[in-house]
Order: C-alpha cells, then structure tokens, then sequence
C-alpha cells in the first residue's frame, strides 16, 4: 500500500486527516499514529498487548509497543512504505474495536 501524504491526496485518494478523523483515540505526529491506554493493572495490560498481538498477526502488521506498569502505549507506522498508510488506520480501528 503507498503512503498517505499529509496535503492533498494520498493512498485511494483519502487524506491522511480523514484517517485520522475516522480513527479516533490516536494522535498522528512525526509519521506515525500513537494510542496511549490505561487497563485496570499490569495484567490486564498484558492481556491487552496479547489481543493487539493477535489483531496485528492476522494483519501482518505489527505495532510497536511499550508497556509502563497499566499504560500500553502502541505506535503504528508502516516502515516498507516509508511513513503511514491505510494499513496503519485499520489496525488503528480494529485496536479501538478492542475497548
């Protein structure tokens, strides 16, 4: 998938702001989408950070993550496609799916 440019038109002619509009929860700064989440405590997070696991498994699109105690704070960008694309926000959705 290409990348999505931040002005004008970008991967199937969608717009990195209306991805970012239809992905709500994720901050897009420096070329990737951050989600900080907050779970009851640190297994809890780490039952989090195994469903994300899955999720990205069947996408083959694996987030990067960082685990502070119950905050998950997951980082998403496509590195092939130098920066991000559409791969980026549906995982980012599917990963809201899981709240």
């Amino acid at each position: 998938m290409r990348q999505v440019e931040e002005r004008g038109a970008g991967a199937n002619g969608l717009v990195l702001g209306d991805l970012a509009a239809a992905t709500p929860g994720w901050e897009v700064a420096d070329g990737q989408i951050t989600k900080t989440v907050t779970r009851k405590d640190f297994r809890d997070a780490l039952l989090y950070v195994n469903a994300v696991g899955y999720l990205a498994e069947r996408a083959s699109h694996h987030p990067d993550f960082f685990i502070s105690w119950n905050k998950v704070t997951l980082t998403l960008v496509s590195h092939s496609a130098g920066g991000l694309t559409g791969k980026d926000f549906a995982l980012a959705r599917q990963i809201n799916d899981l709240d």
